[in-house]
């Protein structure tokens, strides 16, 4: 087969992937949409999942069926290989609904786990994670440790056949239902970034850890505080070798952006049909809102600002699949414009439908208040320009 022979099959399955995950998308989610609403309105400060658990388990056994798990991991560990391209298609098409439902297995923990996972841990942590049999979730963020993980206070120290943890990690997210952590703590004060932070493995029943309240924030997250008292983690589930965390938390926090970005699209998709069918149908002063010159101008700049995410999305998952590792500056591009992209869609179907977008009648508030914590998870924009500007500011790459 030629280079153009292979591209065309390969343009061929991704399409067909975008129509399978838009069909479950159609016949799953979106008849779930009111039941997430309710839901997420009537739990107040509480943490109870928006999704009914029988739902859950339901969108699980059907996307099973269809075939979509396991999209990008790779086939030697079982899965589809179809790379972070064939996932961002499906993460996109995934948030056209608001339903919060997500593919087995998190690509970010996947990537972190393939990556640094050795000996038993294949066994123990990296295949089941793969299969979507066991889930995890990153430990990183603490009270005075946001942007700067550099900064982390959870301290790691040698006893004896292994290591105690203490600190306390806040904003966890999914830490109410994860098998197991992968918690960032420091190793060597001095060294911090530089070959003092480790990776351990630490399931959710090691003695020492607690999962303390949850913080009740504005839409869908409901993330955890970890507590980590004498938390005795065995050499064997170090995860990676020794101070060498950083580079792999690196990475792994390059492909969440990018996965940001996906869902940015997604859900600015859904906003702009939602803008250019009320556009149509609703009249004021004897004209429809199509004619209006402002309306038509909202439009087309939220079809150039998803145009140009998708773009920037596709280029970064091509560089992660490529395996080069230079995918940190795409990351926090795709991060900044997409996150702030869809806070300007939403603003715009918001003022577009007026008192009506205000509703819960709607999907456009929801959508509204959910765009707002993405310009803050994962870096907020400030850190990813300051970022940007000191990699350019370096010289040309």
């Amino acid at each position: 087969m030629t280079d153009n022979q292979l591209a065309a099959v390969d343009a061929s399955m991704l399409a067909a992937l975008r129509d399978v995950v838009r069909g479950f998308v159609q016949r799953e989610l979106l008849p779930l949409e009111r039941t997430v609403q309710r839901r997420e309105a009537e739990r107040g400060l509480g943490a109870e999942p928006l999704i009914p658990a029988d739902a859950h388990e339901r969108l699980l056994k059907e996307s099973a069926a269809l075939d979509l798990w396991g999209l990008d991991v790779p086939q030697g560990l079982g899965g589809q290989g179809l790379g972070m391209v064939g996932k961002m298609i499906a993460v996109e098409e995934l948030n056209r609904s608001i339903v919060p439902f997500r593919l087995p297995p998190e690509s970010p923990n996947l990537f972190f786990l393939n990556e640094a996972c050795v000996g038993d841990q294949i066994e123990e942590y990296l295949m089941p994670y793969a299969r979507g049999e066991k889930r995890a979730s990153l430990a990183l963020t603490e009270p005075g440790a946001g942007s700067d993980a550099g900064a982390i206070q959870t301290v790691a120290q040698r006893r004896s056949g292994g290591w105690s943890l203490r600190g306390t990690k806040r904003f966890i997210s999914w830490a109410d239902t994860a098998d197991f952590f992968i918690v960032i703590a420091v190793t060597d004060r001095e060294k911090r970034t530089r070959g003092g932070m480790t990776a351990f493995l630490v399931d959710r029943a090691a003695p020492g850890l607690e999962i303390g309240p949850h913080a009740a924030t504005m839409g869908e997250p409901t993330p955890y505080e970890l507590m980590l008292d004498d938390c005795f983690v065995p050499d064997e589930l170090i995860l990676g070798q020794v101070g060498n965390a950083f580079g792999p938390l690196t990475k792994r926090l390059g492909l969440r952006r990018v996965e940001m970005g996906a869902r940015s699209i997604g859900m600015g998709e859904r906003l702009v049909e939602m803008m250019v069918s009320y556009a149509h149908d609703r009249s004021t002063f004897g004209s429809p809102l199509a004619d209006r010159q402002i309306v038509q101008s909202w439009i087309a700049d939220s079809v150039i600002d998803i145009h140009a995410t998708r773009l920037m999305v596709r280029d970064a998952a091509e560089k992660i699949d490529a395996g080069t590792g230079g995918h940190r500056l795409e990351a926090s591009a795709v991060k900044v414009f997409g996150t702030e992209m869809i806070s300007r869609i939403s603003d715009r179907a918001v003022q577009l439908y007026g008192g009506a977008g205000l509703t819960k009648e709607l999907p456009i508030e929801y959508i509204y208040r959910n765009s707002r914590f993405m310009r803050i998870m994962e870096g907020p924009s400030e850190i990813h320009r300051v970022q940007l500007a000191k990699q350019r500011l370096r010289g040309p790459r």
